[in-house]
């Protein structure tokens, strides 16, 4: 068979990029041991609450020190689980002041979910059997709706809480 020159050059370009591609994946993947962030610890599902941050008292936001929050949360069936108020209600609005550092800690017991923070840069996909993690500076006032990016079931639509940062 008889390729024509340019057709010989543009076959080596195209077969060269995909082993330098290949490659590059490669040595990042095997090599420098690179992967999804949120596969550093792992969790039981059928016993969450053993982990301690999702125990049911550990719901929800917790003050570390001056400027420093954990917001602990479990994912479930269109619900985020972020604890109880005092009158035993679950909470769909957590509060952080303005300029505060705050690390979201979220797993889920069912299905692959998403959480978002809508105007912000908060986004994580919470998959069942992973603690997510995500640290931020909270600096912009406001209500932020937290939404659900990943479709999870027929009830996905009513999957949203909401972030109050105040001064």
């Amino acid at each position: 068979m008889h390729l024509h020159k340019f057709e010989k050059v543009w076959l080596i370009f195209g077969t060269g990029s995909l082993l330098l591609f290949l490659l590059v994946i490669g040595v990042g993947a095997f090599y420098k041991g690179t992967h999804p962030s949120s596969h550093l610890e792992t969790i039981d599902l059928k016993n969450i609450e053993s982990h301690e941050a999702f125990q049911p008292d550990n719901l929800g936001v917790t003050q570390v020190k001056e400027d420093q929050y954990i917001v602990n949360f479990v994912a479930s069936a269109f619900n985020y689980d972020f604890g109880v108020d005092d009158n035993g209600k679950p909470l769909k609005k957590i509060r952080i002041p303005k300029g505060s550092t705050v690390l979201f800690q979220a797993t889920t017991k069912d299905v692959i979910h998403g959480y978002q923070v809508a105007g912000t840069n908060v986004n994580m996909m919470l998959e069942p059997g992973y603690i997510s993690r995500y640290e931020t500076v909270m600096d912009e006032t406001g209500e932020f709706t937290i939404v659900c990016n990943e479709y999870c079931g027929l009830g996905h639509h009513q999957m949203f809480a909401s972030v109050e940062v105040y001064e």
